[in-house]
């Protein structure tokens, strides 16, 4: 292994949240890397073939992101965070899939969303989130979660034999199954849990050695509370509460995990490096398809806050015209305006943005402000003659 870290357990967070005092200066080397790991037994090995046959299936789908260079950037934060050594039998795939998620099954196959990519505001961030995936993986946590649920299958299957048993007797053993099976779904899922905890334990103690800054971890989950509790607020619903644990919840509540991994960035020692500029030249050949991915979702206001979020690091041309889409879109008489105020941003920055052109003139139009509709819409056809809707566009410059 190439360097140590700080290894804090599951205990330490658990000590940490409760308040519990710990010895600070308590460090550990990460377990030496003992190569890429082999299904040991019938059971495993079955898992592994239905794990190679969802990757052949991954490998060819149509949603599968192929630019090299996107690919090369990401698997080089990976390599990053963990190591050459760990990540080197690691196959990652970008999925364009615009949800915030990232996932690592047994047999080395790491699935990468394009939402997750948009949601990054530099590599530090991103590294969190792979390293935790990775944790998963080198953990065997899909493996313990498979031997967990066939016990407990058997113990249902059991239970519910001698439920039914006892039921003829009249002892009641049909509520009895009932209450056992609830206790047993309700362990399954604190196992989850706690393995969520460890995953973030040991890929925060990667990020911080491979000297990213180690407060990004917290930050990504406090901006999916935020960005959840817009969602909520602009579809009229209550927000999310985040202080408590649902019975059968499978993860953490985010504001446990970003409470964790801040008082873990206190404690822990890392480096400063954030890889913005980087993370912005990769995403940029991507950004603008990321971003109207975004947009379909039609969650206006999760939207908003996830581009203002992003342009609190600077805005660029292509934010500015994805808030202008965004606002158009809905349509509301006082989105108009906005709307085409955010255009002319963009285009201040790019005046060849043919879409903003667009998007302004199709705004302006919708204003009754006839002149400089056509005035926009002339220009998006100077700049895109051959675009597929250029017919519809010239009935509205010269309309018959």
């Amino acid at each position: 292994m190439r360097r140590s870290l700080a290894r804090i357990t599951l205990a330490t967070a658990t000590l940490i949240l409760t308040g519990a005092t710990t010895d600070s200066k308590h460090e550990f080397d990460l377990p030496t890397y003992a190569g890429a790991y082999q299904p040991q037994n019938a059971d495993e090995r079955g898992m592994w073939m239905v794990d190679d046959e969802s990757e052949r299936v991954t490998r060819d789908s149509r949603l599968i992101i192929r630019d090299e260079a996107l690919n090369s950037y990401v698997r080089s934060v990976l390599c990053r965070a963990v190591g050459d050594d760990r990540c080197g039998g690691v196959r990652i795939y970008i999925l364009r899939v615009p949800i915030f998620n990232a996932s690592m099954s047994p047999n080395g196959t790491m699935r990468v969303y394009s939402g997750l990519l948009l949601r990054m505001r530099n590599e530090a961030e991103l590294a969190s989130i792979l390293g935790h995936e990775f944790a998963h993986f080198e953990l065997r946590h899909s493996l313990e979660d498979f031997r967990r649920r066939r016990s407990s299958s058997d113990l249902l299957a059991w239970t519910a034999v001698m439920g039914a048993l006892a039921a003829s007797y009249g002892s009641g053993g049909g509520q009895s199954y009932g209450d056992y099976r609830i206790s047993v779904y309700g362990a399954l899922a604190r196992f989850n849990r706690d393995q969520e905890r460890a995953a973030d334990i040991r890929g925060f103690g990667y990020m911080a050695a491979a000297g990213y800054r180690p407060s990004a971890a917290s930050e990504v989950w406090r901006s999916a509370m935020n960005e959840a509790d817009a969602t909520s607020a602009g579809r009229a619903l209550r927000s999310r509460r985040y202080d408590g644990v649902a019975f059968f919840a499978s993860h953490p509540t985010d504001l446990e995990r970003a409470d964790t991994l801040s008082i873990l960035a206190n404690r822990v020692s890392g480096g400063e490096f954030e890889g913005r500029s980087a993370y912005q030249a990769a995403m940029a050949p991507w950004i603008d398809q990321f971003l109207a991915d975004q947009i379909k979702l039609n969650d206006f206001s999760g939207s908003e806050y996830l581009i203002t979020r992003l342009g609190s690091e600077g805005w660029t041309a292509s934010l500015l015209f994805a808030r202008g889409e965004l606002y158009r879109l809905r349509a509301n008489p006082r989105d108009l305006p906005n709307a085409v105020d955010f255009y002319r941003q963009a285009l201040g920055l790019n005046s060849e943005l043919s879409g903003a052109y667009r998007g302004m003139g199709l705004s302006l139009m919708r204003m009754d402000r006839k002149t400089e509709a056509a005035s926009a819409l002339a220009r998006y056809l100077q700049l895109k003659p051959d675009a597929p809707d250029a017919e519809m566009i010239r009935s509205l410059v010269s309309p018959q």
